[in-house]
Parts: structure tokens; sequence; C-alpha cells
């Protein structure tokens, strides 16, 4: 029994390495597009609005280059997320039932859209909002802007990054709920803690100053109320399901 069990437990670790070793091969070809491809985007993103006031200084001979490692990182990881959700899905998916898989392989794109909605939402809302308020602050004090492109890139990456993480939170509660390990109810009971921590997370990663907390926070915290929504329409959706097949049987 013992010699079964450990069996069980490499097969697992074999099938984790399995998982990971495809992950990491895709990151690294991803990376490398991203390194062809990273002046480009940077160019794009110099054309937006909310970069037209900016001029691009450098004010120390690495700048430039931790700039060229974190858009081709940014774009490496955009390429990568959908397939390591789709190999988390695969590692899971023995110790579900058909009925759960089934269910459960569409949070595959709808992460990964949750997540590019959250990097628009942070980019072309949250970002410029952002700028316009720091910049106003910077006037009124009769300060003279002159910023460099680490210090635009550092603040829009710190921004859009973490926003785009924190929009799928309804996704895996809704996984969860699914999966049976969280419920509506147990969700309301750690409101306050959950509320803690998302307004931690969300001053953070914003600016310090009380507007771009306010933009950053009522997002998130609006995220997790719809979490619950989505945690209750699941167990209400399953319920009714079960209800259903007593019906069926009970009428058999």
């Amino acid at each position: 029994m013992r010699q079964k069990q450990d069996q069980t437990v490499i097969e697992h670790l074999e099938e984790l390495r399995k998982r990971l070793i495809i992950v990491a091969i895709t990151f690294t070809i991803a990376i490398a597009v991203g390194f062809w491809w990273a002046p480009t985007l940077l160019n794009i993103l110099k054309e937006q609005p909310s970069a037209m006031g900016v001029d691009w200084n450098l004010f120390g001979y690495t700048d430039g280059i931790l700039i060229y490692l974190k858009c081709a990182f940014i774009l490496a990881l955009l390429f990568t997320l959908p397939v390591a959700l789709l190999q988390i899905w695969l590692f899971v998916k023995p110790g579900l039932t058909d009925q759960e898989a089934k269910n459960t392989i569409a949070f595959v794109p709808v992460s990964f859209l949750l997540f590019l909605t959250g990097l628009g939402f942070s980019y072309f809302i949250l970002f410029p909002l952002m700028l316009d308020f720091l910049s106003s602050i910077n006037t009124s004090i009769g300060a003279t802007e002159t910023y460099g492109i680490n210090q635009y890139f550092t603040l829009l990456f710190n921004l859009t990054i973490p926003i785009g993480v924190v929009f799928e939170l309804p996704v895996v509660i809704l996984f969860l709920t699914n999966l049976g390990i969280v419920n509506p109810t147990k969700l309301r009971k750690m409101r306050k803690v959950a509320y803690f921590i998302l307004i931690v997370v969300g001053v953070s990663i914003s600016p310090p100053d009380f507007i771009s907390d306010f933009l950053i926070i009522i997002p998130l915290l609006s995220l997790f109320e719809i979490s619950i929504l989505v945690s209750s329409w699941s167990v209400k959706r399953q319920q009714a399901k079960e209800m259903n097949k007593e019906v069926v049987n009970h009428n058999g």
C-alpha cells in the first residue's frame, strides 16, 4: 500500500515537472520574441496620449536597458499566461470529475481575458487619471516636471500588472466555488479581512496620495463584491442542477 502511494506521489511530481517544463519553454521562446518586439511596443506606447507630454530622458546609463528588459518580460508574461493557465488545468484535471473538468476548462480563456481587461482598465483609465492628478499637484507647488523613461514605465508597470492580476479574482473565486472550497457565506464572513488585504495592495501599488489610492482601491473592493455575486450565482446554479436531477430520478 505504501509503495502504491509512493508511486502516486512520484507520478504527480513527474506530471508537475512536465507542466513546468512546458511553461518554462514557452516563457523562454516568448521572452526571445519580447526582446525582438520590445522597441516596437515602446514606440507604440510613446505615441499614446498619456505619454505625449513626457520627454523620454535618461538619468542613468542603465535606464534604457532596464526598461527594455521590463518590456520584454511583460510581453513574455502575456504570451506565457494562457499556456500556464492551461497547464494548471491539465494538472488538476485528473482529480476532477468529467462534469467538473467540463465546467472548469472555460476558466482558461476567461482568466486570460480578465487579465487583459485589467491591463486595459488600468492603462486607459486609471493611469491617465493618476498622471493628471500627480502633474497638477507638481504644477501647483511650482515644480518643473522633468521625467525620464524609467520613472514613466516604472509607474506604468507597477500599476497595470498588479491590477491585471487582481482582475483574476472573480474567476478564481468561481473556480474555487465550483470545487466546493469556498462559498458565498464564507466570503461574506471574511469580507473585513479581504477588504484590509485589498486596501493594503491598493496602497502598495499606487503613488502616495489619497486620490490615487481611492482610484485603485474602489475597483479592487468592487471586484471582491462581484466575486461574492459570482460565487452565489454558481452555488444557486449547482443547487438547481441537483434539484433537477432529483426530480428526474423521482419521476423515473
